[in-house]
């Protein structure tokens, strides 16, 4: 009976974090790296940010694209250390650090986003 692998899912997510980072993500550097500083746009305030980030719906799109984007650096970043640096007797170690690495990144989003739908329905 042949071993089943995880490996058809962490291709499945590292693609998924492919689309969404090149979708989401000029958009939101445009907006808050050159837009809003250089003052091609009024700057948000306080409020007007919590209450559009601490709606439900938007909190849930900024998940799917933060854990999406860290699944697919994780899984860049195993291969480039594996292909790239030679790396592949290490890896159970590497698959461990890069994989719990994703995971806190992707919980601190959750505690984040969290806050920000709690302090808007406050």
């Amino acid at each position: 009976m042949a071993r089943r692998t995880i490996e058809p899912v962490l291709w499945l997510l590292f693609s998924a974090g492919g689309v969404v980072s090149a979708l989401f993500l000029p958009a939101l550097v445009f907006l808050f790296a050159l837009a809003i500083p250089l003052g091609w746009i009024d700057e948000p305030g306080r409020d007007e940010l919590l209450g559009l980030i601490g709606h439900p719906l938007t909190a849930l799109v900024l998940l799917g694209v933060f854990v999406l984007s860290l699944l697919h650096w994780a899984q860049r970043f195993r291969y480039a250390l594996f292909d790239g640096l030679k790396l592949k007797a290490h890896q159970r170690l590497i698959n461990t650090v890069v994989y719990a690495l994703a995971l806190l990144g992707s919980l601190a989003a959750v505690v984040v986003l969290w806050q920000a739908v709690s302090a808007r329905n406050a």
